[in-house]
């Protein structure tokens, strides 16, 4: 029942009480409560003491229920209603300052994560596992030994390399000798040859003038004869002495190559030496660069193959850089140098800073292991990412940023934004003009 009703059956109620006075003040009092804005108590219950009629009862309470409240409270909610709509203004105002200003040249995305070019060590030999130096989570630097692998049976391989290498040489120096000793015999049969031709022109000068002699019969034929004999010896004489001098030459040319023989040997032997002791120098398993022990399945006793994976090596600090996979429709107007601010998820609020590096030559698709095939069945247009590479300054929580930790980036792409010189926008020269926002 509304208060029309309530104040029309109270009216009528004193009426018919036959009380004028009473009729009057209801009527009164009803038309000052339509016309004030201000709600209306409920009537006070009567108490079973009170001897007045209901009638009469019920008209002071109306009169009490229709006083209106007081203006200290109605100033008061206007000047919280005002209060709230000026900071809503502000509020919207700087917002919006911030969006013209700033926001509107931002690209910010959080499919971004910090990264690091970790190193998987491996043995280059194998062999049993005889020590472990380092423990999980250990930091290390570049040299340090990690491991070391049983070197016993490379050891003794460097003994066999070192005595073909001996043998080597020692078959060196035969060869050597044998060609001096050679050289001597051609020297030696080059005079047998001198002489031998010498004794061949006087034979035959000899045969010559007892010839001439027998023939004017002052010589005797025994002696004709002689000289003759004479001259056919000392011409196979001749023959047989250039006969040795040339076998003394070609023995000097086949010591000569077995020489070179002998020193492609130790060439060989000398190798064999040098890989057998890489190979001993392998047996210890040294840190590649510096960073932390990671992924360890090092064991001592395991038994290890060369290019089996031990354990990682993850670089920190000034090597952590960040992956941003940006949206296409981000990148337009991104270039090389531009600052970028970011937060990782496990340090809160707390503000990093660095530069845009470089961009993927591709979107993150085309290097998928199996690329979309848009040419084919049905086409859902489907906004492609490029990765970004982002440089971290230096900052005093560096040293605590591990790689595959969640980050939110934003890049400042304004045009007077600091940046490399001569960087240029992905896809398009650097043009001269503003950043077009969006």
């Amino acid at each position: 029942m509304d208060s029309t009703s309530l104040d029309r059956r109270a009216f009528d109620d004193v009426r018919s009480s036959q009380d004028p006075e009473a009729a009057g003040a209801v009527m009164t009092e009803t038309t000052a409560r339509r016309l004030s804005p201000e709600p209306v108590s409920a009537p006070l219950p009567a108490t079973p003491n009170d001897t007045t009629s209901p009638q009469l009862a019920a008209a002071p309470a109306i009169v009490r229920a229709a006083e209106p409240a007081p203006p200290k409270r109605r100033r008061k909610g206007k000047l919280i209603l005002a209060a709230l709509l000026l900071a809503g203004l502000g509020g919207g105002g700087h917002y919006g300052w911030h969006w013209w200003s700033i926001g509107r040249f931002e690209e910010t995305t959080d499919n971004a994560y910090l990264q690091a070019d970790k190193v998987t060590v491996a043995p280059k030999v194998a062999g049993f596992v005889a020590n472990v130096f380092v423990a999980d989570n250990q930091p290390v630097r570049t040299g340090d030994v990690l491991a070391a692998i049983d070197d016993r049976d490379y050891r003794i391989a460097i003994a066999e390399a070192q005595a073909d290498l001996e043998k080597a040489n020692a078959q060196l120096d035969g060869y050597r000798a044998a060609v001096v000793q050679q050289q001597a015999q051609v020297e030696s049969a080059k005079a047998d040859v001198t002489n031998a031709e010498a004794g061949l022109t006087f034979a035959d000068q000899e045969a010559k003038r007892y010839g001439d002699l027998l023939a004017s019969g002052a010589g005797t034929s025994q002696r004709a004869q002689q000289t003759q004999s004479d001259l056919l010896q000392r011409t196979a004489t001749l023959a047989k002495n250039r006969a040795a001098l040339d076998a003394a030459q070609k023995q000097v040319t086949t010591y000569g190559a077995l020489a070179k023989s002998a020193l492609a040997a130790i060439a060989g032997a000398q190798a064999k030496l040098d890989e057998a002791n890489l190979n001993l120098s392998y047996t210890t398993i040294r840190a590649p660069i510096d960073g932390v022990v990671g992924d360890r399945s090092l064991r001592v006793g395991q038994l290890v193959q060369a290019g089996t994976g031990l354990l990682t090596v993850v670089p920190t600090g000034r090597d952590i850089y960040l992956l941003a996979n940006f949206k296409e429709t981000q990148i337009g107007d991104m270039a090389q140098g531009q600052p970028v601010a970011f937060t990782v998820d496990a340090f809160g609020s707390h503000v990093f800073h660095g530069r845009v590096e470089s961009f993927s030559p591709g979107t993150g698709a085309q290097f998928a292991l199996l690329p979309p095939e848009n040419a084919t069945g049905n086409f859902t247009k489907v906004v492609q990412r490029v990765p970004v590479k982002i440089s971290v300054a230096d900052d005093p929580l560096l040293a605590r940023l591990r790689p595959g930790l969640s980050v939110e980036a934003t890049v400042e792409t304004r045009s007077d934004a600091p940046r490399s010189e001569g960087s240029t926008r992905i896809g398009m020269a650097e043009p001269s003009g503003q950043a077009t926002p969006r």
